[in-house]
């Protein structure tokens, strides 16, 4: 089975770092209609966080996500890959963009039941060549 490489958006905010301080951006995204299939989130500083989500798609989900302060970041650009999980995939993964002299800003991966899932964050000039790199290491 061949991997699914392709460019996706990732939107990004702040957060409250509290009780229901994620939830107070979740759940507004959910109530719009998101099906989000990545969220990441993490503490900044003190009393800050960070919020990833991916995918915001219809107009009523965007509107939710601009009033949240979510945005795109024009100057990244992230790849998501999909496919089965094997043993030595991340490895693989980043021992050939490191191989091909691409910088990885961040990454953020997960398996279940079989199939895994690769959130890769790069350098806006770095994704064309890293979507490339990886379709040949990972699909020939």
């Amino acid at each position: 089975m061949a991997y699914d490489i392709e460019k996706v958006d990732v939107w990004h905010g702040a957060i409250q770092d509290r009780p229901g301080g994620l939830a107070d951006v979740v759940e507004p995204l959910a109530e719009a209609g998101a099906n989000l299939e990545f969220v990441f989130a993490r503490q900044d500083s003190k009393g800050k966080g960070l919020i990833f989500v991916s995918p915001l798609k219809g107009a009523a989900v965007i509107r939710a996500a601009k009033r949240l302060r979510l945005s795109r970041n024009a100057k990244l650009a992230y790849i998501r890959i999909k496919g089965l999980d094997q043993k030595g995939l991340g490895a693989r993964i980043t021992r050939a963009l490191g191989d091909a002299g691409i910088n990885m800003v961040g990454l953020a991966a997960g398996a279940h039941s079989g199939k895994s899932m690769c959130y890769l964050e790069f350098a806006k000039a770095d994704a064309a060549k890293a979507r490339r790199v990886l379709a040949k290491a990972l699909n020939g």
